[in-house]
């Protein structure tokens, strides 16, 4: 059978102050009113049934996460007790659904993802699953790039594979990381590369074959603690998996080495909601390119987003450029050169335990 497995850890430290350790931005309803969790497993609901979806979260918030759930089983809300990279949590998902359904294809998403039209994006999954299942391959999902853009990683792609349903996969030829803009320019004009999407399709006995194969250490602690599912040892043992595996992206772990993995070009919208400056993309701006929501007054001010939660006015006069976000209790301002760098701030406020309650 199919399963989703959504990863929803983190904490979205480039969204503060209105993403905090214990309401991260995957709980927050940023880009509409709901929660950027909700609207992922309502995008994959026409595909998956709620017994077939998995969430992977981490401890602090995992109340949260049960309570947004939706018709999702409590069982299936997967609680890492700390964070560790995406390999390990992805593998934690994959040991605890073979367990249940060895012959389980797993579709691995994000819970800040944009992605739109839904019709695309569930044609793109079935051709994923389709792959997946006749193939002993691990399927990634490519996005044509919009702009050059250097916050995310890309995709070479090779030969043409196959082309069913008008959708195309092609043999990976190599991961990139992100580029500098130079070379965002040159992966956005010669049509080779696709945005690495972060979304996944590969049955749980290929990527327990990977695991095994590349990252023997990782696959041996997963198969030790798979053995104690369902006994009163399982939390122990998932404690001492998380205390000794190596912390690494399932990207760096095996993708970047695998020889059977495949890329799907989707010719779809899809946005990383990471940072403020990603609103820009994903809502409508005034006549002077300001973002603004909630109660702002601008004038002679360009190119802001002014995100403001509180009930207080906030007003910009004669500036531009800066993102200002007032919520909870904190006003932040940056200019939006420097969002990108927000964990040094978030960095030097945790060096004074008197700004604890503020992250």
């Amino acid at each position: 059978m199919e399963h989703a497995v959504i990863l929803a850890g983190g904490r979205g430290e480039r969204f503060w102050p209105l993403s905090r350790r214990r309401r991260p931005k995957q709980l927050l309803p940023i880009v509409s009113d709901k929660s950027m969790l909700e609207m992922t497993i309502e995008r994959v609901a026409p595909m998956f049934p709620p017994e077939r979806m998995w969430l992977v979260t981490g401890q602090e918030i995992s109340d949260a996460v049960k309570s947004c759930r939706g018709d999702i089983p409590e069982t299936n809300i997967l609680t890492e007790p700390s964070s560790n990279n995406t390999c390990l949590a992805i593998g934690l998902a994959v040991v605890e659904i073979a367990v249940r359904d060895p012959d389980a294809t797993l579709v691995v998403l994000s819970a800040d993802h944009a992605i739109r039209p839904q019709e695309t994006f569930l044609k793109v999954l079935r051709e994923g699953v389709r792959l997946a299942q006749s193939e002993p391959s691990l399927v990634t999902i490519g996005i044509t790039p919009t702009r050059p853009e250097t916050g995310y990683g890309y995709v070479e792609l090779g030969a043409h594979f196959a082309t069913s349903g008008g959708i195309a996969s092609y043999q990976v030829d190599a991961f990139r990381e992100k580029p500098d803009r130079d070379t965002a320019q040159e992966y956005y004009f010669d049509r080779r590369h696709l945005w690495n999407a972060g979304i996944f399709v590969w049955t749980a006995q290929s990527l327990l074959d990977a695991l095994e194969k590349h990252r023997p250490g990782i696959f041996t602690a997963l198969q030790s603690y798979s053995k104690t599912i369902g006994k009163p040892e399982q939390s122990k043992a998932l404690i001492e998996v998380y205390a000794t595996a190596e912390c690494i992206s399932i990207d760096n772990a095996i993708l970047e080495f695998a020889d059977n993995v495949l890329v799907i070009k989707a010719d779809m919208v899809w946005d990383y909601v990471g940072s403020w400056l990603a609103l820009q993309r994903l809502m409508e701006a005034s006549a002077d390119n300001n973002l603004l929501v909630g109660e702002t007054v601008t004038l002679d001010s360009f190119d802001m987003t002014i995100y403001n939660e509180s009930d207080d006015l906030v007003c910009a006069y004669g500036v531009s450029d800066l993102v200002v976000v007032r919520t909870n209790g904190v006003t932040m301002v940056a200019h939006k050169s420097r969002i990108d760098e927000i964990k040094v701030l978030i960095e030097h406020l945790q060096s004074d335990s008197k700004w604890e309650s503020y992250l």
